[in-house]
């Protein structure tokens, strides 16, 4: 295929994932799962906003997959579920938070306790689901096909993990997600980015507009999505060093607050702010300019 036609193949696979997103978020605007208040919340500025945007990004993403050209089945049903397994636990822990510790550290230290928290449970369900993802990603050479699961497992629900862990701005995880975009490609795993990085695309404006979040339950999705994508296209070296820097950063993230550094890092400011309506004014005083 000429360097034209990947392109191609690869503009209308991020296309259609553009419309499959907004046409999930469309459908479940119009047909909240439990009505409309089951979903909304309140955010820092103390307005409404709405969770129905990570709902959108895991069935639109999972669709786009499942109309996507050019990616084996077998493959395609291991993207569908990591990505269905991520929202689905996800949810839970949106809409059943339960429990009050934070962070992968604090989930695991309930479930060393015997208490089993939502949040524990979605460690627990997405490490599940990653592990039987793994499992459909065809390996025939494989000569170590037990540690592969294994080793694909893990970098999928590390994923899941660490795109939720910037979740803390408007805009902020989907952008991590677009941050993907070089990968894009006419292989399975380039098609699977371009999905990604379509939907996310497609569902910005509201997030940054914050009239919605993406939640657990959209975050979630995206970040088993891309590493199913790194599963599939990765050498088993590739993969390992992609599960190292993913764990670098879980482990940092205990420590560190990412948002201040973010904050403090020139460049990672701007591009974090790009978009995002200025922070809200204290009473009495003019917002300041976008």
């Amino acid at each position: 295929m000429s360097r034209l036609g990947r392109a191609a193949g690869a503009a209308l696979t991020v296309g259609v994932a553009s419309v499959a997103a907004r046409a999930a978020w469309t459908a479940l605007r119009s047909a909240p799962p439990g009505g409309a208040e089951r979903w909304n919340r309140v955010n820092h500025r103390g307005e409404t906003v709405t969770l129905l945007e990570g709902p959108a990004y895991a069935v639109g993403a999972a669709a786009a997959v499942a109309l996507t050209p050019g990616v084996p089945t077998r493959v395609k049903a291991a993207a569908i579920l990591a990505t269905l397994g991520g929202g689905f636990f996800g949810a839970i822990d949106d809409l059943h938070e339960s429990g009050k510790s934070k962070g992968l550290r604090g989930h695991l230290g309930e479930l060393a306790r015997g208490r089993v928290t939502t949040g524990g449970l979605k460690v627990l369900g997405i490490g599940a689901t990653g592990l039987a993802a793994a499992v459909a990603v065809p390996r025939p050479d494989s000569d170590h096909r037990v540690a592969d699961v294994l080793l694909d497992g893990a970098v999928i629900a590390a994923g899941a993990n660490l795109v939720n862990l910037f979740d803390l701005r408007p805009g902020r995880a989907l952008k991590v997600t677009l941050l993907a975009a070089p990968a894009v490609g006419a292989t399975p795993a380039g098609r699977l980015v371009a999905v990604a990085c379509g939907t996310a695309a497609a569902l910005m404006k509201p997030d940054l507009d914050e009239t919605a979040m993406l939640g657990d339950t959209g975050a979630n999705a995206a970040g088993a999505l891309l590493g199913t994508a790194a599963v599939a296209g990765l050498s088993r070296r590739g993969r390992f060093v992609a599960l190292l820097g993913l764990g670098a950063l879980t482990l940092a993230s205990e420590r560190v607050s990412f948002t201040k550094v973010i904050a403090a890092t020139p460049g990672l400011r701007e591009l974090d702010a790009l978009g995002r309506r200025p922070p809200a004014a204290p009473t009495g005083e003019p917002a300041p300019p976008a």
